[in-house]
């Protein structure tokens, strides 16, 4: 008789098709703020309805100015106060807790940007356009499409703002040029800053800088820290196109081949599927703009799904996680990872007004094919269908490690991870659930905190449980991946994904360049108005830190296990040393 757990994977194998073909139109994102009353004593989380320590954001108040002379007044009357602040993004996608004043619960104010989103002047000579930083991802590239203009890089995701993106060092994949982050197209920003002084009727001014002026050097990549972005001048490139195709081939050597695909492909990437043992390499490159194809990329994890079953799959999930089924998430992963590639990834090509994948290459307008969020701009449905992470559903909730290596020590780095994987090739199947691991080019930045290497940004996504002491299968195997990146192989933290430890001494590792940040922040914000307890623990100021060290913190990636309690021992997760990175200290289950 088939046991309950290869009946509900049986189940997920009916489920999951459908969750991918179903073409809907969805419930847009919820707000991330709750007030009591007239934007008064207020809730703020993030779009996913949790920080990493799941702690609770109390704030003051919110406000939401309307344009720059608002938003001056803003930080004026809160900077009188000596009030903490924090700039709040529409969706706000950051996991870490980068929105949250300082200072005691309940007493700081939220800036929200969310009427800051219009163009404010556009060059046609220079390719230049200025907005204002709340402009969404997605409408920042419309509007330059109207000019006839494409923004040059960008992350995945639609949903982020331009201010929040810049903020938290968001990229693309490529080093050619300037490489695939849009900071470095930067070249202009107007910040709004406080002040000790009145200046001219305000207790904060505006600060303007130019393409040459080194303190944008702080600015481009800034954490929040320094003030409120109010708007920034890109530079743009004439539009072109972009052809992609998706080739799938064994991973045996492939991290032999990273370097090289990296040098030759714009904007290549590829997606790795360990417990398979099969790589898919994004051929992806610019074409001339009178090239035959109106291509789009509607990635399948960024649209609308039905709830019911978006919550039949997470409680799929659930299940193979309480009865320690690894073969379920493998069978799973194998089916989900095969209808994924059949249509796609929800690539489009829009030929003869058919608006569904039909084969490769799929070409089409740079705007049309640089990022996605088809699940942002549905009209309300009453949550029949949402984005797959909505919380106001039980949906999916996970963790996510980014970490970018240098591209000198990646082939290294794989093929440690390979030797983690042979020892268990069921380990990683869970990750494949979530679309394996990413992996985007990076290149060697301008910005202060900015990448300091050309490097391979390596993105994992895996399970998290909404009970914080309940351990995860195999969370041994991706603590010491993450251990491995981190220490062993120097890898940098994305600033909005990752987990605490994922920036413990993060500092240390920018040198100078950390110092020039720090040195620019004590100038604009002496008070440390806009820090908060987990900004100064990330830069290693005021005495604060990002490690909590409770029962139970490595289950969430607050600590790195030292004691056993750590962990989860009356379930059997007893704090272990690596098996490959044999300094990493993790949680593993002991019979």
């Amino acid at each position: 008789m088939a046991s309950s757990s290869c009946i509900r994977a049986a189940i997920a194998i009916c489920l999951l098709p459908l969750l991918i073909l179903i073409t809907v139109s969805g419930t847009p994102p919820g707000d991330v703020i709750n007030c009591t009353s007239n934007n008064i004593n207020c809730i703020v989380t993030n779009g996913y309805g949790a920080f990493p320590d799941r702690s609770t954001c109390h704030v003051a108040a919110v406000s939401y100015p309307t344009d720059e002379n608002e938003l001056l007044l803003v930080v004026s009357n809160a900077s009188m106060l000596k009030q903490k602040m924090k700039v709040l993004t529409l969706y706000s996608h950051s996991i870490p807790k980068l929105s949250c004043p300082g200072g005691p619960s309940g007493a700081g104010l939220v800036i929200s940007t969310k009427h800051l989103n219009r163009t404010v002047n556009f060059d046609p000579l220079r390719m230049t356009m200025t907005v204002e930083a709340g402009i969404t991802l997605h409408e920042l590239i419309d509007a330059a499409a109207e000019e006839g203009l494409a923004v040059p890089h960008s992350p995945l995701w639609l949903g982020v703002t331009l201010g929040g993106l810049l903020s938290t060092g968001s990229h693309g994949s490529s080093i050619f040029g300037k490489g695939g982050a849009l900071h470095e197209y930067v070249v202009g920003m107007r910040l709004i800053i406080p002040s000790n002084v009145l200046v001219n009727g305000y207790y904060a001014r505006i600060v303007s800088l130019g393409e040459d002026d080194p303190d944008l050097l702080a600015a481009k990549v800034s954490l929040g820290v320094l003030g409120v972005i109010s708007q920034v001048t890109l530079q743009l490139q004439p539009m072109f196109k972009r052809s992609v195709t998706n080739k799938v081939f064994p991973d045996t050597g492939f991290e032999n081949t990273i370097t090289n695909f990296g040098a030759t492909t714009e904007y290549g990437e590829l997606t790795w599927y360990p417990s398979q043992a099969r790589v898919v390499y994004k051929v992806d490159f610019r074409v001339p703009v009178s090239t035959p194809g109106e291509g789009e990329n509607d990635f399948i994890g960024f649209q609308p799904q039905p709830s019911l079953v978006v919550e039949s799959i997470r409680a799929i999930e659930r299940t193979l996680e309480a009865t320690q089924n690894p073969n379920g998430k493998c069978l799973q992963s194998t089916v989900q990872v095969a209808a994924i590639l059949e249509l796609g990834t929800g690539l489009k090509n829009n030929d003869e007004g058919q608006f569904e994948f039909t084969g490769y290459p799929v070409i089409g307008n740079q705007s049309k094919m640089m990022a996605s969020g088809s699940c942002l701009s549905s009209r309300d449905d009453g949550l029949q269908t949402v984005c797959p992470w909505d919380p106001r559903i039980d949906g999916l909730f996970y963790h996510q490690t980014t970490i970018s290596i240098p591209l000198v020590d990646i082939t290294a780095f794989f093929v440690d991870v390979k030797k983690l994987r042979d020892m268990n090739p069921t380990a990683l199947c869970g990750t494949e659930l979530y679309y394996g691991f990413l992996l985007r080019f990076v290149r060697n930045s301008t910005a202060y905190l900015g990448k300091i290497a050309d490097a391979l940004d390596v993105d994992m996504t895996y399970y998290r449980s909404k009970d914080p002491n309940e351990p995860r299968l195999y969370e041994d195997v991706l603590e010491e991946i993450e251990q491995m990146a981190l220490f062993k192989y120097n890898g940098l933290p994305h600033w909005g994904k990752n987990r605490n430890i994922g920036f413990q001494g993060v500092m240390a590792k920018y040198g100078s360049k950390g110092e020039n940040f720090i040195e620019v922040m004590e100038r604009y914000d002496p008070d440390g108005l806009f820090s908060s307890e987990w900004t100064d623990g990330i830069l290693g100021l005021r005495g604060m830190g990002v490690v909590i060290e409770r029962k139970g913190c490595a289950l969430e990636g607050l600590c790195i296990c030292s004691l056993d309690e750590h962990c989860a021992p009356e379930k059997g997760y007893y704090c272990r040393p690596g098996i490959v990175y044999t300094e990493a200290r993790v949680c593993r289950k002991v019979d």
